[in-house]
């Protein structure tokens, strides 16, 4: 097939295939050594402490970061914005791939994976929140599945299949939207259930708002910042059509998350009013929040208004990076930064090198099956069979 998915890298032994092999084998021992010794050996989980790293950023950052999938694919086939299409596959494929690496990195906290599907299939817990994130998760990996398909049959040759499933994209976007408002805000829920041990600076019975409305910009952040890395490394891969409506789509989603942000400081700091915690600002955790606030969300919300005020698709793009940093910064401050803030510091967690590892090992992956996948697929291209067809 006359593609631009033929013009790959001539040697394997490029810079980037001798990083994340060496990246791939570390995590392979260290994997062997998690599951050999147990958890206890390659982390300093404890029980002040039983979550960490693999849950704050592997999952909690994860999740967030692979809403691009909803958020797109709801522009586009929801509210009928067409000029969003050529955002759509790479963000579903982000988000398939950010979901699928979520589930593996959560066997590593959990240990025995064999008995993941337990909760689902036989010991329901249907009072728990983590029942039900585990189950909107499964389903809408299923549905990422599905709507990455089109893609994979594409590149099959399997026409009828791929017609098949193209048939079902509004009512799968539709539950992709509802699957992710779920699980996203059920995150956040999770927080409310601990108030004496979250900061009251992070704190609040909205909670579940909070990270709803930041995986949205999240999400929109992260295709900006992953087209403008794309666009770098694999702009072979990319026809007319992708490339004639990048900056359309980077200027879109720049306005739309200027918005969003705007819109997030201001509940944020109705949540510091309804709780009365201004007094907070002024101690070190205080100091912390600031930098959350003013260096990651009020800076990049005005940095992504004055760039699509001056159609500055660099500005853009450095407010993407700003927010993605930010909203691992949030998680962070959720989950580990501002949780047991009471505890003396000999009793803090902080992660060990394996789990930095772990977590290292698990992106690496990310990427390089989201290259070698887009390096093949029509991901950045239309397939020549089914131009205009959406």
């Amino acid at each position: 097939m006359a593609t631009p998915g033929n013009n790959g890298p001539k040697s394997v032994f490029n810079t980037f295939n001798l990083v994340a092999g060496t990246i791939i084998v570390i995590g392979l021992i260290i994997t062997v050594i998690r599951f050999y010794k147990g958890i206890g050996a390659v982390t300093n989980l404890d029980d002040n402490n039983p979550w960490g790293i693999w849950i704050g950023f592997d999952l909690l950052c994860g999740v967030a970061l692979a809403a691009g999938g909803y958020t797109t694919s709801a522009a586009c086939y929801i509210f009928g914005l067409k000029r969003y299409h050529s955002a759509v596959r790479p963000a579903l494929l982000t988000a398939f791939l950010g979901y699928a690496l979520v589930v593996v990195a959560l066997l590593y906290d959990l240990g025995r994976p064999w008995r993941l599907p337990y909760p689902i299939f036989y010991q329901h817990g249907t009072t728990s929140l983590l029942f039900e994130v585990g189950l909107c998760v499964c389903i809408y990996l299923t549905v990422l599945f599905i709507e990455f398909t089109p893609a994979l049959f594409e590149w099959l040759g399997m026409k009828k299949l791929r017609n098949f499933v193209v048939k079902g994209t509004l009512a799968l976007t539709i539950l992709g939207v509802v699957l992710s408002t779920l699980h996203q805000s059920s995150l956040g829920a999770l927080y409310t259930i601990a108030p004496s041990k979250l900061h009251p600076l992070w704190y609040s019975p909205y909670m579940p708002l909070y990270f709803f409305v930041s995986s949205i910009v999240a999400g929109l952040s992260m295709v900006i910042f992953e087209s403008s890395i794309s666009h770098k490394k694999l702009h072979r891969m990319m026809d007319e059509e992708y490339l004639k409506h990048h900056d359309s789509v980077v200027l879109g989603f720049g306005k739309a998350c200027s918005l969003i942000l705007f819109g997030y400081f201001f509940i944020k700091t109705m949540g510091v009013a309804y709780g009365n915690n201004w007094h907070y600002l002024a101690s070190g955790y205080g100091v912390v929040f600031l930098i959350e606030m003013l260096g990651f969300v009020a800076l990049p919300c005005f940095l992504y208004a004055v760039g699509v005020r001056d159609k500055n698709i660099k500005l853009i793009q450095r407010a993407a990076v700003l927010t993605v940093i930010g909203i691992v910064f949030n998680r962070f401050n959720v989950s580990m930064i501002a949780f047991n803030y009471q505890l003396p510091s000999s009793e803090r967690y902080f992660p060990t090198m394996m789990e930095i590892g772990i977590s290292v090992f698990i992106v690496t992956v990310g990427v390089v099956l989201f290259r070698f996948i887009t390096t093949r697929m029509p991901i950045f291209f239309e397939h020549p069979d089914y131009k205009g067809e959406h």
